[in-house]
C-alpha cells in the first residue's frame, strides 16, 4: 500500500540556520544545553550509556579548536581516521572552525593507502582512533608530511599526543584569555574538507567541500524532514551521508545521536537504545527485511504476517491504523520505537519500502552524491512517490542532459551544496560541469513534473551502462532490481560478460550470491536450475535486448567498500 502522492505543498518543517560549525555548536547549546547530543558505550559490553550534552559538546569543541589553533593548524590539512565517535566529530567541528582543512579517511584502508592519501593532501597532522593501532607504525612511517599524531585516547601510542591532553591544553589557554576560537573569522567559501571517494570503480578523487557546501546542504535539506528525537549513527564517518546527514544535520536540530559500537552489536544496541528513526544505506534495510521474513518463515508465522498486512491495509483505507499493535512483535527487533528510516546511497527495492510502511515504519528514499555534500533530493514524511528518490532540496536545481525520447539522460544538479572541485585535478573538475554550471552526477534518469514539483527517478550509473554493438543500451540496475525480488537471492550484480575465447560474444550475465539459508528453508537443492528458471520468467517480461543470457553463482559475498556498495571493478566478468 505505497503512498504515491499525498499532501502536495504541505508546509516545510522548522530548521536551524547556521553558516559554520561554530555557530551551529553555540546555538544548539544555548537552545538545549542539558539535552544529550551524543550517547555511546565506552565499551560495547557496558550496561550503562555514556553521554555528552550539547553544552559539554560546545565546550569540548571550543577547547580543541583553541589548542589546534595554538598548534598552527590554520590553513593546514589534518587527517581524521577512525570509527564514529563523539571525539571524532568534536575534532571535525573544531578543525573546520579555525580554518584547517579536514581529510576524513576510511579506517579500513591498508596503511599504505591511508599514507598515500595523507601525502597527496599534504596532511600536517592526524587525529586517529586506537582502532588502527595495528597498522599505526607502518602508517606513521609512510605518511611523511605529518608532524603531529593525535590519538583519541588518554594513553596514546609512543610518540603520539593524547586528544584528552590537547583538550586540556586548549581549555587552559581559553581560561587564560586566548580567544582565538571566537575571534577567528571563518571563511565559509574556502575549501574546508577534502573527501577522497573510494567509489565502486576503483578510482577515487579528492572532493573539495566548503563549510557553505555542507551547512547549506543541511539547512536546506532539513526543511523536508520531520526528524524524531533519537537516532543512531551506524555509517562510517568518512562517508558524507554519515558525517553530513546523520551527524551535522541531526546535531544542528538537537537530535540525540547514539554512536553504534559496530555492526556486530547493532541489533542488541537497537533494542537497548530504542531509536525513533534511523539513517541507513539500502544494504542494512535489505538485511533487516530478509531477517524478518526468514524468522517469520522459520516460526511458521509468514502466512499470518501477510494476512495481518492485508487486514491492516484495509483498515487504514477507512482511517483505522492498528499497525503499532498488529506488528509489535516485528518492530521490537528494532527497539520497538522506530517510526522512520531515511535511506540513500543506492537503489532500494520498492517492495521493501512498501513492506516497512505496511508494518508502520516509513522509509524516505533519497538521493545524494559526495560532490553535493551529499544530499540532492528526498521524499518527505507525508509526500512521497513510488519509485522516486524525491524532490530536490530547497534551492537545488535539476536538469537532464541530452534527454532521449523517454526523457531520460544524465542527471545534473546546481546548488550551494555543490563541491568546489576535485583536489589538484583541474581537468576532472572541468569535465564534471556543463556550460551552465550544472554538476554532471554520472547518474542516468528522468524528472517528472507534477503540480509544479520535480520528482527524480534514477535508472542507473552511466559508468555501469552496458552498450552493445547493435547500439542498444542496458542499465544493469534495472535488471538487478527485478532479480533482487527473487526468493533466495542474497546479492546480485548484472554486467556484460567477457568471453576470452570469442571477444565478439555479447551476453548479459547475472551473477548471484545465494542466500543458502533461505534456499534450505524451501528445500531448493539445485540453486543453478532454480535461479535460471526464475530469471527466464523475468526475461519474458523485459524487452529482448535486456534478457539475461547467463546465470553465474558465487560462493562468497561480492567485494564492497566501507559504504557497503559493491565494488563492481573487482568482479571477474569472464564467462569462460
Amino acid at each position: 500500500m505505497a503512498i504515491k502522492n499525498r499532501k502536495h505543498n504541505y508546509p516545510l518543517y522548522e530548521t536551524t540556520h547556521f553558516e559554520n560549525f561554530r555557530e551551529m555548536t553555540e546555538n544548539i547549546a544555548k537552545k538545549y544545553p542539558d539535552r544529550y547530543a551524543f550517547t555511546f558505550k565506552k565499551n560495547p559490553t557496558d550496561k550503562e550509556f555514556s553521554h555528552y550534552t550539547f553544552e559539554e559538546s560546545r565546550l569540548f569543541v571550543r577547547d580543541l579548536a583553541t589548542a589546534f589553533a595554538d598548534r598552527g593548524y590554520e590553513n593546514k590539512t589534518v587527517a581524521i581516521i577512525g570509527e564514529s565517535s563523539a571525539e571524532w566529530y568534536f575534532s571535525y567541528f573544531a578543525l573546520m572552525s579555525i580554518g584547517a582543512v579536514t581529510v576524513p579517511i576510511d579506517k579500513e584502508l591498508p596503511a599504505r593507502d591511508i599514507a598515500s592519501i595523507m601525502n597527496t593532501a599534504r596532511c600536517a597532522a592526524a587525529v586517529y582512533s586506537p582502532v588502527i593501532i595495528k597498522k599505526f607504525d607502518e602508517l606513521k612511517a609512510g605518511a611523511t608530511t605529518a608532524e603531529d599524531w593525535i590519538e583519541i585516547s588518554d594513553s596514546p601510542a609512543d610518540g603520539s599526543l593524547a586528544l584528552s591532553a590537547i583538550r586540556e591544553t586548549g581549555k587552559a589557554l581559553f581560561e587564560g584569555g586566548n580567544n582565538v576560537y571566537y575571534d577567528y573569522k571563518i571563511d565559509t567559501e574556502k575549501c574546508s574538507s577534502i573527501v577522497f571517494t573510494s567509489g565502486t570503480t576503483g578510482k577515487g578523487k579528492g572532493v573539495m567541500l566548503s563549510l557553505k557546501n555542507i551547512c547549506s546542504d543541511m539547512v536546506n535539506g532539513m526543511y523536508n524532514f520531520l526528524i524524531t528525537d533519537r537516532t543512531m549513527m551506524v555509517l562510517p564517518p568518512h562517508h558524507t551521508f554519515g558525517s553530513t546527514v546523520n551527524v551535522v544535520g541531526h546535531f544542528a536540530q538537537g537530535c540525540e545521536i547514539y554512536m553504534s559500537s559496530g555492526l556486530r552489536y547493532l541489533m542488541k544496541e537497537l533494542t537497548e537504545f530504542q531509536p525513533t528513526h534511523l539513517i541507513l544505506v539500502p544494504l542494512f534495510v535489505e538485511t533487516f527485511y530478509k531477517r524478518i521474513m526468514a524468522t517469520a518463515e522459520k516460526t511458521g508465522k509468514l502466512k499470518s504476517l501477510r494476512r495481518a498486512i492485508k487486514v491492516s491495509n484495509a483498515l487504514r483505507k477507512v482511517g483505522i491504523d492498528l499497525r503499532s499493535v498488529l506488528f509489535k512483535s516485528v518492530t521490537e527487533n528494532f527497539g520497538g520505537k522506530v517510526e522512520m528510516i531515511i535511506c540513500g546511497g543506492a537503489a532500494l527495492n520498492q517492495e521493501i519500502i512498501d513492506f516497512f510502511e505496511n508494518i508502520g515504519i516509513v522509509i524516505l528514499n533519497g538521493y545524494g552524491i559526495t560532490e553535493c555534500a551529499p544530499l540532492i533530493s528526498c521524499n518527505r514524511n507525508e509526500y512521497r512517490r513510488t519509485g522516486s528518490v524525491g524532490m530536490p532540496i530547497i534551492g537545488g536545481k535539476i536538469k537532464i542532459q541530452d534527454p532521449d525520447e523517454n526523457g531520460e539522460g544524465e542527471i545534473s544538479y546546481k546548488g550551494d551544496n555543490v563541491m568546489l572541485g576535485y583536489f589538484e585535478n583541474e581537468q576532472a573538475t572541468k569535465d564534471a560541469f556543463d556550460d551552465e554550471g550544472y554538476f554532471k552526477t554520472g547518474d542516468y534518469g528522468k524528472v517528472e513534473e507534477i503540480d509544479g514539483d520535480q520528482w527524480i527517478y534514477i535508472t542507473g550509473r552511466l559508468k555501469n551502462l552496458i552498450i552493445f554493438s547493435n547500439g542498444k543500451n542496458v542499465y544493469p540496475e534495472e535488471i538487478e532490481t527485478d532479480i533482487q525480488g527473487v526468493y533466495g537471492v542474497g546479492e546480485v550484480v548484472v554486467y556484460a560478460g567477457e568471453s576470452k575465447s570469442d571477444p565478439s560474444k555479447e551476453v548479459i550475465v547475472a551473477e548471484i550470491y545465494p542466500d543458502e539459508e533461505a534456499l534450505k528453508l524451501h528445500n531448493i537443492e539445485n540453486a543453478q536450475e532454480y535461479f535460471e528458471a526464475a530469471i527466464k520468467e523475468i526475461n519474458k517480461k523485459n524487452v529482448s535486448y535486456k534478457a539475461v543470457g547467463k546465470v553465474k553463482l558465487r560462493d562468497t559475498e561480492f567485494p564492497k567498500n566501507t559504504s557497503k556498495k559493491i565494488t563492481r571493478f573487482a568482479i571477474d566478468k569472464s564467462i569462460d
